[in-house]
């Protein structure tokens, strides 16, 4: 019997409810192994990022081949990689142990507001790591980071930048409308030939911290257990959905809570 298994890719969030600590409660609860390469470091709780201590790019890339030389991985969500060094590693190590289901979060700015991600490491990011990834992530403010525009303001300007996305190369983009307005939530996923629209209602909560990482993780862990990539888009939107209804059950910290990764158990 084979064990479905991830691995994330990201930075540590020291409060527990985004970065590496999300991703892997998320792949618990959908029932996935989770290892973890740790590209940096944060000093954060749920009211913000007080301190950022970069991991060096070559013990990034000796997490990535202890990891890959000895579990056998299924998908891999890269989330938070501060720099160009370690986003240089990360892309060689990916190449190195020949990984395909590659869900790419491109974290840029926490949802406090602080940013997570050097300016210049913005264009390795597009040039090293797009090209690799099998789905790229974006909210609308990381979308137009990337893209270099205004962000979007309705679903006709959302789909019109992830098809840009495509041509830096990923393979699929799902473009998030949390940050949107309006009484859904919607999130397009967009290839070369279609596109598909997944949405929600949108819940009146302050305590939304690590969706975008719960998000992307869950994606990973679908891949993992064998989903195709709607599919598994279909079923990590349910889950991060629930998560955020049932985050007011949770009473963690002053700020911006957490996401409740185990809603279903306790």
């Amino acid at each position: 019997m084979s064990t479905p298994i991830a691995v994330a890719i990201a930075g540590s969030d020291s409060g527990g409810g985004a970065g590496i600590q999300a991703d892997l409660k998320t792949f618990s609860a959908l029932g996935v192994y989770g290892a973890s390469v740790i590209a940096a470091l944060t000093a954060q709780n749920t009211k913000g990022v007080t301190a950022i201590h970069e991991v060096p790019p070559d013990f990034v890339s000796a997490q990535i081949d202890a990891v890959f030389s000895d579990l056998s991985v299924g998908a891999v969500k890269i989330g938070m990689l501060s720099t160009a060094g370690v986003i240089e590693a990360v892309a060689a190590g990916l190449v190195r142990w020949q990984q395909n289901n590659i869900v790419l979060d491109p974290v840029m700015i926490a949802s406090s507001g602080d940013r997570l991600l050097r300016s210049q490491a913005v264009d390795v990011l597009r040039r090293a790591l797009m090209p690799q990834a099998l789905v790229v992530t974006p909210n609308l403010l990381e979308a137009a980071a990337l893209l270099d525009t205004a962000v979007a303001v309705n679903e006709v300007e959302m789909r019109d930048q992830a098809e840009r996305l495509l041509t830096l190369g990923a393979r699929a983009v799902l473009i998030k409308g949390g940050h949107g307005k309006g009484p859904e939530s919607a999130d397009l996923l967009v290839d070369a030939t279609h596109m598909i629209r997944f949405a929600s209602e949108r819940i009146a909560t302050r305590n939304s911290h690590g969706t975008g990482c719960t998000l992307s993780s869950a994606i990973a862990a679908g891949l993992a257990k064998g989903h195709d990539l709607a599919d598994a888009v279909r079923e990590a939107k349910n889950y991060t959905t629930a998560a955020i209804a049932a985050a007011d059950r949770l009473g963690v910290g002053s700020g911006s809570g957490p996401v409740h990764h185990f809603h279903r158990w306790w």
